[in-house]
């Protein structure tokens, strides 16, 4: 069944094909559906183009629609098209002749853009608050690990004397920023696309601010060109705030992966979230973080995804767009999925207090070595040169009852300026 021909002649195989994978995708977007109906009736009824007694009849009936989608029966029909025809055609059964008034002034083009980034809203605000959550779980982990040390690396070599704190406190802030990228799409994609119809507006007398303020939406897409053209760029807006969060946490995932392996020994993971070994009994695999770091690299990937589906279309409509479902929907799932497990995890995970008493860390005392001499008094390249000259030929000797002096710095966390800054 289509909104679009009153025949059902079109091939089976070809009617497949172009419905592809919308009859069960679209069932995310039932709700947002019978919104943006709901707000579009009470325009049409608000500039004159159907009665009061038409709309009243309307929205009873899209509240009938409504209740079977929050009480999980509503379904796409087969032979239905998209989530749009099945809610007219539901509508129509409902209440009769009425219901075909609801399309005036409407095109299935600015109906899918509005319950696209009515449904985008959602999830984003969804990320938004979790994202806080592990930000919050961060920068407390951060404060109650500060004063135990643990070794800095870089080029995947022993660098300097860090913590605990300082480790935790960088995801932390890390998260601030993907934090913001979030705000920043949500900001984007909160603008009201109803009223562009096909992608070049309605000649009837429509107040497209009435719908954007009923819907909640900041501003709305004042060229209806533009709202159209949105479509694409919208989902690349959002795959590269999902694509920047899983860089953050992939990261992460990778440190617990490396540092949890028993030669570095640094952290341990409760048994309550590593798997064991068929045959290995002295295994216990950080599976969790595995497939985190696996998932989060896959959602990185997204960007160049939507690119190789948009780039180099015209401006209009084109089914292309359509793909686009199948690859952010499932990833607003993984994603919250994940930042759940971490937000769970992090409070939980153990590390090695006395992780620097191993003599192998001994080299991370270098820095505070040189540190010493330029106190008393000697330049900073004879201190450097005194101190690698002790290194070569094996007589250097760390002074660890000094490293109170560098974990000063260390400990500076800046945990509530760090908060802070997700105020901003």
């Amino acid at each position: 069944m289509k909104l679009w021909t009153s025949e059902n002649n079109i091939d089976k195989t070809i009617e497949k094909f172009t419905i592809g994978q919308d009859n069960v995708l679209d069932l995310e977007l039932a709700h947002y559906d019978v919104l943006g109906s709901k707000a579009h009736a009470e325009m049409l009824e608000n500039v004159g183009l159907i009665s009061e007694a038409e709309n009243t009849t309307i929205q009873g009936g899209l509240d009938t629609i409504l209740k079977s989608v929050e009480e999980g029966s509503f379904v796409i029909a087969d032979g239905v098209e998209d989530i749009h025809s099945q809610v007219e055609i539901l509508l129509t059964d409902l209440i009769g002749d009425a219901a075909k008034k609801l399309h005036t002034a409407r095109s299935r083009n600015d109906q899918v853009l509005l319950d696209l980034r009515l449904y985008f809203r959602d999830k984003i605000e969804g990320l938004i608050e979790l994202t806080k959550d592990a930000v919050e779980a961060f920068a407390t982990k951060s404060e109650v690990s500060k004063n135990y040390l643990m070794p800095g690396y870089t080029h995947t070599q022993l660098g300097m004397v860090s913590s605990y704190g300082l480790w935790f406190g960088c995801y932390a802030e890390a998260l601030v920023d993907d934090y913001h990228q979030l705000q920043s799409t949500h900001k984007r994609i909160n603008q009201n696309p109803l009223g562009s119809a096909a992608g070049y507006g309605s000649s009837f007398p429509i107040d497209r601010m009435m719908t954007t303020k009923s819907l909640g939406f900041d501003n709305l897409c004042y060229n209806a060109m533009y709202a159209q053209f949105g479509r694409g760029k919208t989902e690349l807006v959002i795959s590269q705030a999902i694509a920047g969060l899983a860089f953050t946490i992939s990261k992460f995932a990778y440190d617990v992966c490396l540092y949890s392996n028993q030669d570095f020994d640094l952290v341990k993971l409760p048994e309550t979230h590593t798997t064991g070994s068929s045959i290995m009994p002295h295994k216990k695999n950080p599976d969790v973080f595995e497939l985190i770091r696996a998932r989060c690299n896959q959602l990185q990937s997204l960007p160049t995804q939507v690119l190789m589906i948009i780039q180099n279309l015209p401006s209009g409509y084109h089914r292309d767009f359509q793909q686009l479902k199948e690859l952010l929907f499932p990833a607003f799932g993984t994603l919250k999925d994940i930042l759940e497990i971490l937000i769970d995890v992090i409070p939980k995970v153990i590390i090695k207090k006395d992780a620097l008493n191993q003599s192998k860390y001994d080299l991370l005392y270098t820095v505070d070595s040189i540190n010493v001499l330029i106190q008393g008094g000697m330049s900073m390249r004879d201190a450097y040169f005194q101190v690698k000259d002790a290194v070569v030929n094996g007589t250097f000797k760390p002074i660890k009852d000094l490293h109170h002096v560098h974990a000063g710095s260390i400990g500076n966390l800046c945990t509530e300026e760090i908060l802070k800054k997700m105020e901003v």
